[in-house]
């Protein structure tokens, strides 16, 4: 099966000379659609940097990344913002959403961004809404949410437009235990559903068990460490 993303020896250096600090050092990965990857480090390590390079919101120092089969042509930012919008789906520690949209709003609004009609994002909207058991809220602004109804609607956000990667970074860090292990559950389970690659950074080991691909990353350098 042919990689929905693959990193070949990715590195990312700050400064220059004596004052350079290699941030990542020849990260190489490969993830398929349909696969939940977790990446684990201490802060620090490289782990949010490696997701912001595969999100093409930072350019490597060196390396190579292709998304969707397709080599990410850093230094055009018109191509790499289209990239963004169309290719990818992001859920972040915070739902950022926005404050004068209501949830189904919120939603929509990405895949009208991607290129959906209207009428095409709000039916997509409203699915993944009812799917994530948000359909009685989806009229409601988000001050009104819960933080985990509010990560629900950014699960929804970031599949609206059937992107063939999902990046998370510590989309559970803001919310308690059980809301936090319900929440990965369903960002787990909806791209599986929806065939997407995905790649979720936490420092929580406990949420370990419900991914297939288990990574570590220790001073800039990438290893894996098991397979569910």
């Amino acid at each position: 099966m042919s990689a929905s993303l693959s990193c070949r020896d990715v590195s990312m250096t700050y400064g220059s000379g004596e004052l350079s600090e290699a941030v990542l050092e020849g990260v190489t990965l490969d993830v398929c659609a349909g696969e939940a990857c977790v990446l684990l480090g201490p802060s620090g390590s490289g782990k949010t940097t490696l997701l912001s390079i595969i999100g093409c919101l930072l350019t490597p120092s060196g390396g190579e990344l292709t998304l969707a089969g397709a080599r990410v042509p850093f230094g055009e930012a018109e191509r790499l913002g289209a990239l963004r919008r169309e290719k990818l789906g992001f859920v972040f520690q915070h739902a950022q959403l926005l404050p004068f949209l209501n949830a189904e709003q919120n939603v929509a609004l990405v895949g009208e961004n991607a290129g959906l009609t209207r009428a095409a994002a709000q039916a997509r909207a409203a699915e993944l809404l009812e799917h994530l058991g948000m359909a009685a809220a989806r009229t409601k602004m988000p001050g009104q949410l819960s933080g985990g109804q509010r990560q629900r609607v950014a699960i929804a956000r970031a599949l609206v437009h059937r992107p063939p990667i999902v990046l998370a970074d510590e989309p559970t860090a803001a919310l308690d235990w059980q809301h936090g292990q319900t929440v990965a559950q369903l960002l787990v389970e909806q791209t599986r559903a929806a065939g997407a690659a995905l790649v979720v950074v936490t420092h929580d080991q406990r949420l370990v068990p419900r991914f297939d691909r288990v990574f570590a990353m220790e001073q800039g350098r990438l290893r894996e460490e098991g397979r569910g």
